[in-house]
């Protein structure tokens, strides 16, 4: 099966001067997790996710009203392409530990997959499922039994 099958199509997302606020409303407004932070092309240039939100900006003191999400976003963001197979979007899910991965096509952004769509999705190979479920839960610890 192919992303482009299981993944959300309607995608929101902010630009890298969205105030930490703005994008927590925009998360609050849709009911998601996290935003992909996009340049002017549309080109991902970082994820925020509600996680982020919490611990390196409430945490830290920050003014949400003020501080960009460019200051809290992470910038290392793993991606896939519409074409590739949900295995190889598993596999990159399951190896950095991520719940939810961009789609990129031509080099913008047109979908988010998550834990979420996989799981929903008829199609899904359940064990291989259970098995990225688990690699993603095991926060970082590649011994755990």
């Amino acid at each position: 099966m192919k992303v482009n099958e299981c993944m959300c199509h309607d995608v929101m997302w902010v630009k890298p001067e969205t105030t930490i606020c703005e994008c927590a409303n925009l998360m609050a407004e849709y009911k998601i997790g996290c935003v992909p932070v996009c340049n002017e092309n549309q080109n991902v240039v970082g994820m925020i996710t509600d996680r982020d939100i919490l611990l390196r900006s409430v945490c830290c003191d920050l003014n949400a009203k003020t501080t960009p999400v460019s200051q809290i976003m992470t910038t290392n963001v793993h991606s896939c392409n519409t074409n590739d197979t949900l295995n190889t979007a598993e596999k990159i899910m399951s190896e950095n530990q991520i719940r939810r991965l961009p789609i990129i096509e031509n080099n913008k952004i047109v979908g988010i997959l998550s834990i979420g769509d996989i799981s929903r999705n008829p199609n899904t190979n359940k064990e291989n499922f259970i098995i990225t479920v688990d690699n993603i839960c095991r926060c970082g610890d590649k011994n755990w039994q």
